[in-house]
């Protein structure tokens, strides 16, 4: 007999043609020659568990798919491939962009494809982003036989690009709506419906009209079991076809117990119905993947905006001495190009001419600028404050430092461990039991000749129904995200607060993190017969004239006016007041001596050679630091990694209950200490603010992004600090261990409703309408328990 679906897509096969293929021992029919190529394939490799552990059917194949497969051979091109290939030594790197994905057994299928192949070194999928790393040996294959192998398994691999994974969530979110937006209309329509005849509200109506009350509400209720629920199904048939369950299985057997229940009263005109409790259910457990969900496609929004730090155009210097614009990926190494005061530095290079205050604080996170000179080395993305520069390139753009910090993340994320939930482990045994003791039960009055054995039994499944169990997680969870979100705290991952209960260790950046990442001034000193309101003016009017960050130190009304006003990059400024010339910078630059001052400063203003006033301008900690690393400091072992120098990263510390402080630290080195403390067994928090912090969020075990974090370090994140305040770290950890205490609480209520209403249920002494009610009751403590964490 002709199966009507393809098994391998789930789409309707010809009628007039046959492709057929043997998957686990049985012949299996296809839609197109495409599908069946790719059963084959996936057969002829012994991948076959692939059909056995997937939840959702695989996406069309090409049906022209030889022809597809000669088109890839265009990804050989050397050209093409320096948009997006990596050279790491004697390997080829590539982040893919994969289409066809549908759920976990397709990143298993993947990796287990492509492990197979000769040349291919690693494989990480990351099934959630729809995307992969892979590194292999260009001398043992080609990209194009990468991707045929992608390809020939039923999967598309093209390279890497934000806006194609926005557009993939967009998908999901609108099938997320249509199920969760289905079940909330009918949810309120069958709860108006029989709310009314449980409490009479309509009167003493005639038993046919009862009866039609039924029906319609069976009708409003099967488009959210078959439509809605269906999530939950293919979940729960996988699991079992695996030889497992998860949480999947409780709430499908829950709403097809209830459902099945509510058919055969409604045909047989007898008992109870409860088709409000299931809509109900489906809602609410819906409402919760769906919110999860939200905070990935949020998650996706950040990272298509990290292409805004990638360098759009250079001007390049020409041989006969012209200068001309172009695209900065269009450079080579040995090019040489001229970058201007304000303008983005489009590579990495090497200073030939010039001299100029560069900032990297959107690469190393340090607001203070650097002074570039030749031989310095610049990178691209980086800003050129003043002065020009003639910069010979040696990297391209594809290999800037700020796309190699992008690259590092995406590998750390790749690697990154998932957190299992406590109530999926624990259903796996107590699922087991409901359905043992309803099959004794329905044995033995069925035995002993009841009529109702049937009744009993669903007694039973609806009583000790895993509503509660279903919706102890997720209630906690959400409410617990709510009142982070209006503290100003964003999850990316529920799962977060679970791991945050296990951190022992917190890891923090120092500028823009720890500090404000803003300069003010510490400490100031006068001469003796100078009038120190004056001096503060003339500083404050030849400040305003600079566009140096150092200059914000200086705020205030701009009372003289300031001519010949020069700039010298790496020294300071200098300009007339009053007739007077006046110099303002470094020592060296002001022509003085400043052993003797009895304050520790880096700022100098100077008329003629003498010394007029001096000040120390540095970043300052946050109002809040010290306060909250107190707090951290009774749980939490804490350690500053950051780039800036080791002296000043001690003078800061010093005062801060921290037990170890490194400094000068390169990306590359705080993903290595982080990755060193957790192989010492650490549960590490990683706290950052700065591009260059992105590989570490993303290796930590939980990473938060600080303040106005930049979207790369948003994107490594689990957490995203919307306000400016450090004391938000202390109330996340607080309530997430709260709400591991209210999955607790609510699991073990859980059981204990069960373990007390189920002999009631086994006795007969429960019918199906109490049992929907104690079932209900059990749900409403739950979330009750839940919402407490909204007031606390």
């Amino acid at each position: 007999m002709k199966e009507t679906n393809c098994y391998h897509c789930g789409l309707p096969n010809d009628d007039d043609k046959c492709y057929e293929t043997v998957v686990l021992g049985a012949t299996r029919q296809m839609c197109c020659p495409g599908c069946q190529a790719v059963a084959e394939a996936i057969v002829n490799n012994g991948l076959e568990d692939y059909y056995q552990f997937r939840t959702e059917p695989a996406q069309k194949s090409d049906d022209s798919i030889l022809d597809t497969l000669d088109r890839l051979k265009v990804y050989d091109d050397p050209t093409l491939q320096d948009e997006f290939v990596y050279d790491e030594g004697q390997h080829k790197q590539i982040q893919l962009t994969l289409e066809g994905i549908t759920c976990a057994a397709c990143g298993w299928l993947i990796e287990k494809q492509l492990a197979k192949v000769n040349g291919i070194q690693q494989v990480a999928v990351n099934v959630q982003e729809r995307r992969a790393l892979v590194t292999w040996s260009e001398s043992k294959i080609k990209l194009s036989q990468i991707l045929s192998t992608l390809k020939r398994i039923g999967y598309s691999g093209s390279p890497f690009h934000p806006d194609e994974h926005e557009a993939s969530y967009k998908r999901e979110e609108k099938v997320f709506i249509k199920k969760l937006g289905l079940a909330g209309i009918m949810t309120m329509q069958v709860m108006m419906l029989m709310t009314g005849l449980y409490f009479d509200w309509f009167g003493a109506i005639e038993l046919e009209t009862r009866q039609y009350f039924y029906w319609v509400a069976l009708t409003l209720t099967t488009p959210v079991v078959l439509y809605s629920g269906s999530t939950f199904y293919v979940g729960a048939a996988k699991a079992l076809s695996a030889r497992t369950v998860n949480m999947d299985v409780p709430v499908t057997i829950a709403i097809f117990g209830t459902y099945i229940a509510g058919i055969r009263s409604t045909l047989l005109e007898q008992g109870e119905v409860y088709f409000e409790s299931i809509c109900m259910f489906i809602f609410l457990l819906l409402l919760s993947r769906f919110l999860e969900h939200r905070s990935r496609h949020r998650a996706a929004q950040i990272s298509a905006n990290m292409m805004q730090y990638i360098p759009v155009s250079a001007t390049k210097l020409l041989p006969d001495g012209s200068m001309s614009e172009c695209l900065a990926k269009q450079l080579k190494p040995n090019d040489v190009v001229v970058i201007k005061p304000g303008a983005t530095i489009p590579v990495d290079g090497l200073v030939e001419e010039g001299s100029a205050s560069v900032d990297e604080s959107m690469l190393t996170g340090e607001f203070d600028p650097v002074v570039k000179h030749a031989k310095s080395t610049v990178y691209g993305g980086t800003i050129c404050r003043d002065g020009t520069l003639t910069v010979t390139v040696t990297h391209t753009l594809k290999n800037a430092l700020v796309n190699q910090i992008m690259r590092l993340q995406a590998s750390a994320m790749a690697s990154k461990p998932k957190a299992a939930q406590l109530a999926d482990e624990f259903s796996r045994y107590f699922v087991s039991a409901v359905l043992l003791i309803a099959l004794l039960t329905y044995s033995y009055w069925t035995y002993n000749g009841n009529a109702d054995a049937f009744w009993i039994t669903i007694s039973v499944l609806v009583a000790t129904c895993p509503c509660a169990l279903g919706l102890a997680t997720p209630s906690a969870l959400t409410c617990a995200m709510a009142k982070l979100n209006k503290q100003g705290i964003l999850l990316k991952r529920a799962d977060a607060l679970e791991q945050i209960t296990t951190i022992n260790t917190v890891a923090l950046d120092k500028t823009g993190t720890l500090t404000q990442g803003k300069f003010n001034i510490k400490q100031d000193w006068y001469a003796d017969t100078v009038d120190s309101t004056k001096a503060w003016e003339i500083a404050v009017a030849l400040e305003s004239r600079s566009e140096h960050p150092i200059a914000n130190a200086f705020s205030g009304n701009v009372l003289h006016r300031v001519s010949q006003f020069s700039v010298t990059p790496g020294g300071g400024i200098s300009g007339e007041i009053n007739g007077a010339n006046f110099t303002m910078g470094s020592a060296a630059f002001c022509e003085i001596s400043p052993e003797s001052l009895p304050i520790s400063a880096n700022v100098y203003l100077a008329t003629d050679g003498k010394l007029v006033a001096a000040f120390q301008v540095s970043d300052s900690l946050r109002k809040d630091a010290k306060t909250t690393l107190d707090a951290l400091a009774v749980h939490h072992d804490l350690v500053v990694l950051s780039g800036d120098t080791q002296q000043n990263v001690n003078e800061l510390t010093a005062s801060l209950p921290v037990s170890m402080a490194m400094g000068g630290l390169t990306p590359e080195q705080k993903f290595e200490e982080v990755r060193l403390l957790q192989s010492r067994n650490k549960k590490v928090m990683m706290m950052g603010d700065g591009i260059n912090d992105a590989p570490v969020l993303a290796s930590a075990d939980v990473a938060i992004a600080v303040g106005n974090a930049t979207d790369v370090a948003k994107t490594a994140a689990d957490v995203i600090l919307l306000g400016d305040q450090l004391l938000s770290v202390p109330l996340l950890i607080e309530t997430a261990h709260k709400a591991k205490t209210k999955i607790r609480q609510n699991i073990g209520w859980s059981v204990l409703y069960n373990l007390i209403i189920l002999p009631f249920a086994v006795s007969g002494l429960l019918s199906p309408w109490m049992a929907v009610v104690g079932m209900s009751l059990s749900s409403i403590i739950v979330v009750t328990n839940s919402t407490r964490l909204l007031s606390k």
